[in-house]
């Protein structure tokens, strides 16, 4: 694997805890909806359940627990990927309920808008982090060289927030020990199921 993408495993949360619990997140619904709220506006998510059972699961739980209020979007790369859900606004690790199998296989590609889930180099170490793609990232499908990453939803709407967010000024932060983290906070409010 080539060693710049070495940095999208960066800020993954590292505790593992118990499982996720197996029981289905909001059942009735076979294509979730998701509001996101960011300090620069809203989103809109379609979750594929259909094509991405666990990781949508994984993630449903997650949402139902509030994991992702308040949290950082920690990593900005114009023309390749905003990365979120590993940090809290305080720099804590995101809790997680331990990782998710790769459901790189399913069909889905890294286009423009698509949302994955960012993990180390074992493939199936996804646990919190997500990115969405701001271009046509195919390197990130899966190959013969390796598993990819995992897309598991599409912008819906919102994706002129995606560009103000993908324009904001990065440096390297010293506290995260990253490069490409946005100079002034950027977070994520809160994320909900659409009803």
């Amino acid at each position: 694997m080539p060693k710049y993408f070495a940095c999208i495993f960066i800020g993954l949360s590292t505790l593992l805890q118990a499982a996720c619990p197996e029981d289905k997140a909001y059942p009735n619904n076979m294509f979730p909806e998701l509001d996101i709220e960011t300090s620069l506006g809203s989103l809109t998510v379609e979750l594929d359940r259909l094509k991405a059972p666990l990781t949508v699961n994984h993630l449903l739980h997650l949402i139902k627990n509030k994991r992702y209020d308040n949290t950082l979007i920690h990593r900005v790369v114009p023309g390749f990927v905003i990365q979120a859900g590993a940090f809290t606004s305080d720099l804590d690790e995101v809790k997680t309920c331990g990782t998710v199998v790769n459901e790189s296989g399913n069909g889905l590609k890294n286009t423009r808008g698509s949302l994955s889930m960012a993990r180390y180099n074992d493939p199936h170490s996804a646990a919190s982090s997500f990115f969405i793609n701001l271009g046509e990232n195919n390197n990130l499908d899966p190959s013969a060289d390796g598993w990819g990453y995992a897309v598991f939803g599409y912008i819906t709407a919102g994706m002129d927030v995606v560009d103000k967010i993908a324009a904001v000024q990065t440096h390297y932060n010293e506290q995260l020990d990253a490069k490409d983290v946005p100079v002034k906070n950027l977070k994520i409010i809160s994320i909900q199921v659409k009803q």
